[in-house]
């Protein structure tokens, strides 16, 4: 029996933890994120920035079919013939020096070992990939989630849409921005606060299915946001979430 938390008199946490139930019901289990090994993870977490994940696939695709898809094999190619590997997701001449970045790192000071730059509590390995060039907060968590096995929210441009059209955040944007895949706002909750308010509130299950847990809401929320919730013209009438948002919302606004 699951203990009574703080968080669950708290109607947003209520609200957040039915949501999922809605998208999980209409979308089912996403088994988020694909990728075959953690490093692909990690090399895909860097090229989706700005792209969808059709681009990153073929990109990817590309590498395996180079068989440079590890760490020393891609540290060791030029600059020039990794960003035309990585053509298809886009921005490939700033994902090819981002991926080195990465690779300097983890090839230089960790012997090519996600393990062991993966070593340490949630604070101290995200901090380390914050320090590392190019890697942003939703980069950072998206490879402590879906690679390391962190308990540690990823947030999107789409978290961040659905959430302020359903009143489930407040706040102005201060200092962490969002490596979005669409269009940026300037109002708005920071990253930190929706990181904050999504991991108090969905804090109600046990260790050992929280981060099943967590990796799939995200993936259920990038569902609703790619289908439903969109920038412009959103599908709210057909939306999983539409019982959930306020009566008086602006459905329309970003």
């Amino acid at each position: 029996m699951l203990r009574r938390t703080k968080s669950e008199a708290n109607p947003r946490a209520k609200a957040l933890r039915r949501a999922y139930e809605l998208m999980r019901a209409r979308f089912g289990h996403q088994h988020w994120w694909p990728g075959d090994t953690p490093f692909e993870v990690c090399v895909g977490a860097i090229l989706t920035q700005n792209t969808n994940w059709g681009n990153v696939e073929r990109a990817i695709a590309n590498l395996k079919t180079a068989r440079v898809l590890e760490p020393g094999k891609l540290f060791v190619l030029s600059e020039k013939r990794l960003a035309k590997l990585i053509r298809p997701a886009g921005y490939f001449n700033v994902k090819a020096r981002r991926l080195r970045s990465f690779l300097r790192v983890l090839v230089n000071e960790y012997d090519g070992g996600l393990d062991r730059l993966f070593t340490g509590d949630t604070a101290a390995v995200r901090e380390r990939l914050l320090a590392i060039h190019g890697i942003g907060p939703e980069t950072a968590d998206s490879m402590l989630l879906y690679a390391g096995g962190y308990h540690s929210f990823v947030i999107d441009a789409y978290t961040k849409r659905i959430f302020q059209r359903h009143a489930w955040c407040e706040g102005e944007a201060r200092n962490s921005k969002l490596e979005s895949r669409s269009p940026k706002s300037t109002c708005g909750p920071s990253y930190d606060e929706l990181k904050a308010l999504c991991e108090s509130a969905l804090s109600q299950r046990p260790q050992a299915e929280r981060l099943d847990y967590w990796q799939d809401y995200h993936a259920q929320l990038v569902m609703v946001g790619k289908h439903h919730c969109r920038t412009r013209n959103p599908l709210c009438d057909t939306c999983p979430l539409r019982l959930l948002l306020p009566r008086s919302g602006n459905r329309g606004g970003a």
